[in-house]
């Protein structure tokens, strides 16, 4: 049965055109808007889907701003609107206020004669040193429609990497949470109250009880110092990350933790490579690109072990062998790039090399989960169950003695 689709699609003159078709999907009504000469920038079931355009698994408000524009301008582009008429469109587009300034500001910079490179990077708050220098490469090789589409494809599949990294997470943090919240509320709350029936009756307490008990009174009394501590600590570390000797060591503390600093190096290799292949296949000079490549990534170890790959290139050494000797990679990483030099097919290997972390970091992540989580069930279980045994104990020594 035909629906009716909203559509937004850009007409050969580059003026905005919506309205709805009726078609069986999405596809079909997009058909339709081609063979009218209409580029489909939207189609959608309902008025709201048209208005407010939903991104799955983007859920940054900055991100899933220049997500939005990458894929907007990739699709104008390529249907061959010029830029300024490209950008007017996608300031249209775009229902975010902010953003919206955003892009009337660079429309403005880019008509005062600037480049379009120069006028995003005048907001260094959304475009990164790799989106400007990924663009300046397509304005100088004529490329800006194909530039943007390979744009589109690196925030997408770098946002969807780190959303699934956040989500997996979410829940081993919140069952760890939940059980310490779980245990302190019983040795603080539960078990004083129950103390007091002993100490009323003045009767010997078991062992475990007395353990018990005592733990109780100390957590009780002092617990204050043990989150004065914490705070303490996590503040410490805090500050001492935004030195570079601090950053560094706990980069490197980080990628030792069992299963899960597997996860993320491999997290880091993959997003390394991602932008590699996009500077690559856009033909940014190779030191260049390991410069920009390493500022995208967030553990500073792995960043500064790229010096030493740049000084390689630069005497020649290619970048597969400096990139083994720099120690923080995996040793397949080297293997492949080593194949992609010698087939001639750098930016193609790269890519490959992205593919394949990628999916090693969600399988990584995958076995942390799944041992994290039966860890903190199995400890907290013990917790739990020495308190209510403790418990028992007692209940059961002054029956005992009733009797």
């Amino acid at each position: 049965m035909a629906a009716t689709f909203h559509f937004r699609a850009v007409a050969p003159d580059g003026k905005l055109r919506t309205g709805t078709l009726h078609g069986d999907n999405e596809k079909f009504v997009a058909q339709e808007l081609r063979k009218q000469g209409l580029t489909p920038v939207y189609v959608g079931v309902g008025q709201k889907a048209a208005v407010d355009i939903k991104i799955p698994g983007f859920n940054g408000g900055r991100r899933r701003d220049v997500l939005f524009f990458t894929q907007e301008l990739s699709t104008l582009l390529n249907a061959g609107v010029p830029v300024d008429r490209a950008l007017s469109i996608t300031s249209e587009l775009t229902e975010r206020p902010r953003f919206k300034g955003v892009v009337s500001e660079v429309i403005r910079v880019l008509k005062g004669g600037r480049s379009l490179a120069d006028s995003l990077a005048a907001q260094p708050l959304y475009f990164s040193d790799l989106y400007i220098n990924m663009v300046r490469a397509g304005e100088a090789s004529g490329s800006l429609a194909s530039v943007f589409e390979r744009l589109a494809e690196f925030e997408r599949t770098r946002d969807d990497l780190r959303n699934y990294i956040v989500s997996s997470m979410v829940y081993p943090a919140l069952l760890a949470t939940t059980g310490t919240v779980s245990v302190i509320f019983l040795l603080t709350y539960v078990v004083p109250k129950f103390a007091a029936v002993f100490q009323d009756s003045q009767l010997k307490m078991p062992a475990p009880t007395r353990i018990m008990l005592e733990t109780s009174n100390v957590l009780t009394k002092y617990g204050w110092i043990g989150i004065a501590l914490l705070v303490g600590g996590l503040i410490f570390l805090q500050l001492s990350t935004r030195t570079g000797a601090g950053r560094l060591w706990w980069d490197g503390f980080k990628l030792k933790i069992p299963v899960l600093g597997d996860a993320l190096r491999k997290a880091e290799v993959a997003r390394f490579a991602r932008a590699m292949s996009t500077l690559v296949a856009n033909s940014v000079p190779l030191v260049q690109s390991l410069s920009i490549a390493g500022a995208t990534l967030n553990n500073k170890r792995i960043a500064g072990s790229l010096a030493s790959v740049s000084a390689g290139v630069r005497r020649g050494e290619g970048i597969a062998g400096p990139l083994r000797k720099a120690g923080e990679f995996p040793p397949l990483a080297a293997h492949l790039l080593a194949v992609g030099e010698e087939t001639g097919r750098l930016d193609s290997m790269f890519l490959r090399m992205a593919d394949i972390y990628e999916a090693d970091t969600r399988t990584a992540i995958r076995r942390f989960t799944s041992l994290f989580e039966p860890i903190v069930i199995l400890v907290m279980g013990i917790i739990v169950g020495a308190l209510i045994l403790s418990m028992l104990v007692a209940i059961t020594s002054m029956n005992e003695v009733v009797l």
